[in-house]
């Protein structure tokens, strides 16, 4: 499965609203958990089993608990049973795609 979430704090009491301190403690739990991750400006995505991916995201989401009063936590999940490698697979068929397109004008 692949998961897309999001999880950053509220009630930090930062002058800027800035979470960048509290995003890294996630996506540190993401990286040092070995499976196949991605980060990007909003969301990051893992891949796995469902129990391995979602043993991430708790801890992801417990590593920004003390930076804030509470934490916003936002989840997307593709569950496709039998397929593995869809983090780099999905897009590779998108660009294809794309290719296409720019190929047929």
């Amino acid at each position: 499965m692949l998961v897309a979430f999001s999880v950053a704090p509220s009630g930090t009491g930062s002058a800027d609203g800035s979470v960048h301190d509290a995003v890294a403690a996630a996506v540190q739990v993401v990286r040092d958990s070995g499976l196949p991750n991605r980060t990007a400006s909003m969301f990051t995505e893992i891949e796995g089993e469902w129990d391995e991916v979602f043993d991430v995201v708790r801890r992801a989401t417990d590593a920004v608990l003390p930076f804030g009063s509470r934490v916003s936590l936002v989840l997307k999940a593709d569950i496709r049973p039998g397929h593995s490698g869809e983090i780099d697979g999905k897009i590779e068929r998108l660009e294809t795609a794309l290719e296409s397109i720019r190929d047929s004008d």
